[in-house]
Order: structure tokens, then sequence, then C-alpha cells
């Protein structure tokens, strides 16, 4: 059986009580649960997109004679 941390912080995947061999998680599996959620891409932060990048080229172009 895996011994729970001592500073009683729980697994962020399910809230069970941390393993020092999977540290921060409870277990392999949960540590599995998480890789699969980086490498999906289900951790992401939000980007908002704007429609000034256009208009910053045009004026960074030289005026035509």
């Amino acid at each position: 059986m895996i011994e729970p941390i001592a500073s009683g912080r729980k697994c962020p995947i399910c809230e069970k009580p941390a393993a020092e061999k999977f540290r921060p998680f409870c277990s392999k599996r949960c540590a599995d649960i998480d890789l699969h959620r980086w490498l999906s891409g289900s951790y992401a932060i939000p980007v908002a997109e704007t429609d000034d990048a256009p208009e910053a080229a045009e004026a960074d172009r030289e005026p035509e004679d």
C-alpha cells in the first residue's frame, strides 16, 4: 500500500491524500490521467484573438509615392 504524505495535501485529480511516491498525486493512475490531459490539450490557457494585428502591420509599412 502507498503511504500518504504527512502534510495532508490532496491529489488534484481525485482529492484522496497524496502519496510520496507519486507526489502530488495519490497513485500512478491519477498521475497518468493528468499526463493525458496535458498531452491531449485539455489544459490550455484561453487566448482572446484580436483584430489589431492586420492594422498594426499596415501602420508599419512605408507610404507609397
